[in-house]
């Protein structure tokens, strides 16, 4: 056995212990979603509660469970750690497959962290590589594969304007010239944008409607800027940089984890699901949907939910007093990272709205996420509760997961929606039964 093993072990039975302990206090109500969750009192932790089920992958012939009314395949599986999806306009789907690499062990939690996060298969070697799928005959499943783009720094959002084709890996944003009907890009990469790598390195992309701006979501270095603001300077915002100019600038700031971005087409408002601070309970705060302004700020790191302070960060009243409330709450720790505009009539039974990939709690009693949920928009507004779209990748022990979803885009024949999950290392087609 070897020593990471044994550490394994050990903080699996520390944590059970801890979640133990914390069994009086754990939240046993209803999940903090919608408008105006009721979000429990704060309970800071001093070691936060550690628990995250060993990543199996899917046994052969086993599926995730669609909602009623539906049906899912695989449209690719045997990839490596895919992570987002786009689409496009021949059909093609590129996936980029990539994964969070070990970074400095500043403490005995980070070792447990890298540890429990490894077993989760959270961790490790980044295949650092965009893959194409493309489903020639039209059957729902891709025949052709092949290696669009490899040697990126953690790949992740991928955007198309024009002749050239937009990467966001962890340290920038690229540019390559776009070659339609290829099945590899050549040319050498424009840098536009340079970012801090480290923390949460997911660098998810959307064009605008008008192809004029890229909108860049950078995540935060730490959970409450543990290492000093300074050390957070650009992050835990939405950046936009504008093609014509080549200017890259901070669009809206106080966004701990913004990862999924979309347009509601009525309004043209930016939307984005946002992971929420760590360490105050099981369901505080909720990770959110929200609409994004330009200039906003949405409280992270000194309060949450609004004007909610958290009491362990040194506090900037002046900050509070402007933050805005997120629009929807979506429940704590769900890791809420994928998003996309789903239109009405891609799958039956669902209007309008917005599709979430919700890749998994670590860090609560009872684990929330490990599903892709829809959240139904009336008038560019959320207008009612979630539904289930895919469920079943967790165990019902909450021990094991056959998958996590991550990112979700809408398919390209628009009767379907593609979900990309990295612990099952496959892109599931959803569709109509």
């Amino acid at each position: 056995m070897g020593v990471s093993e044994i550490v394994a072990r050990g903080v699996a039975m520390v944590g059970a212990a801890a979640i133990l302990a914390r069994r009086r206090t754990r939240h046993v109500g209803p999940q903090a979603v919608g408008p105006t969750p009721a979000i429990p009192a704060a309970r800071p932790q001093g070691v936060p509660t550690l628990k995250m089920p060993t990543a199996r992958g899917w046994p052969d012939g086993a599926a995730p469970t669609p909602a009623a009314g539906l049906k899912v395949n695989a449209y690719a599986s045997g990839l490596r750690h895919p992570r987002w999806i786009e689409v496009l306009p021949n059909g093609d789907v590129l996936t980029a497959e990539a994964l969070q690499e070990s970074g400095r062990v500043r403490s005995v939690f980070d070792y447990a962290m890298h540890v429990t996060m490894k077993r989760a298969a959270a961790i490790g070697a980044s295949p650092n590589r965009i893959t194409l799928l493309r489903d020639a005959d039209g059957d729902g499943t891709a025949e052709v594969r092949d290696t669009y783009l490899s040697g990126l720094n953690q790949p992740f959002g991928m955007a198309l304007v024009g002749e050239t084709f937009y990467v966001g890996v962890t340290d920038g944003l690229l540019a390559f010239p776009f070659e339609p009907g290829a099945t590899r890009l050549g040319g050498a990469p424009r840098r536009l944008a340079d970012f801090k790598s480290g923390g949460h390195w997911t660098r998810s992309l959307l064009a605008s409607p008008d192809g004029a701006r890229i909108f860049v979501g950078v995540g935060s270095l730490s959970n409450i800027g543990d290492h000093g603001m300074a050390a957070e300077e650009g992050r835990a915002a939405i950046h936009v940089h504008d093609i014509a100019s080549g200017e890259t600038r901070i669009f809206a700031g106080g966004l701990r984890n913004p990862v999924g971005l979309a347009f509601e087409p009525g309004s043209g408002t930016l939307w984005t699901v946002v992971n929420e601070r760590d360490g105050l309970g099981d369901e505080t705060p909720p990770d959110y949907l929200t609409s994004v302004v330009e200039g906003g700020f949405y409280g992270w790191p000194y309060c949450y939910w609004g004007r909610t302070p958290d009491d362990r960060v040194p506090q900037d009243p002046a900050r509070v007093a402007e933050a805005r409330t997120p629009d929807y709450a979506l429940g704590g720790h769900t890791a809420s990272l994928g998003l996309c505009w789903l239109p009405e009539g891609v799958l039956p039974g669902f209007g309008p709205g917005m599709a979430i990939g919700q890749h998994g709690s670590w860090n609560r009693a009872t684990l929330s996420g490990y599903r892709v949920v829809f959240v139904p928009f009336d008038g560019g507004k959320p207008s009612g509760p979630p539904r289930d779209v895919l469920t079943g990748f967790l165990s019902a022990d909450e021990k094991s997961s056959w998958g996590r979803p991550v990112g979700v885009a809408v398919g390209p024949d628009r009767r379907s929606l593609l979900v990309a999950d990295d612990v099952g290392d496959v892109i599931w087609r959803v569709s109509g039964a």
